[in-house]
């Protein structure tokens, strides 16, 4: 099964928020306002479809999913 950019900005996001509350609870509390972009970051794509990922994953050749067309 191919991998496509949909796929890849959840794990990603889901990845960065699992590892940044990780850090927050072992590290600093500060770590929070990371775990706040990506949601930030998420919302504002769900609106506009524009996401900066997705642009740098289509860079590198990766498939188009639905959501990133």
């Amino acid at each position: 099964m191919k991998t496509n950019i949909d796929k890849l900005v959840f794990r990603i996001a889901g990845t960065f928020i699992l590892f940044s509350l990780v850090l927050s609870q072992l590290h600093s509390l500060h770590w929070l306002w990371f775990t706040a972009f990506v949601g930030a970051n998420l919302l504002q794509a769900s609106f506009t479809g524009f996401c900066p990922l997705a642009k740098i994953l289509a860079r590198f050749g990766v498939v188009n999913g639905a959501a990133f067309e």
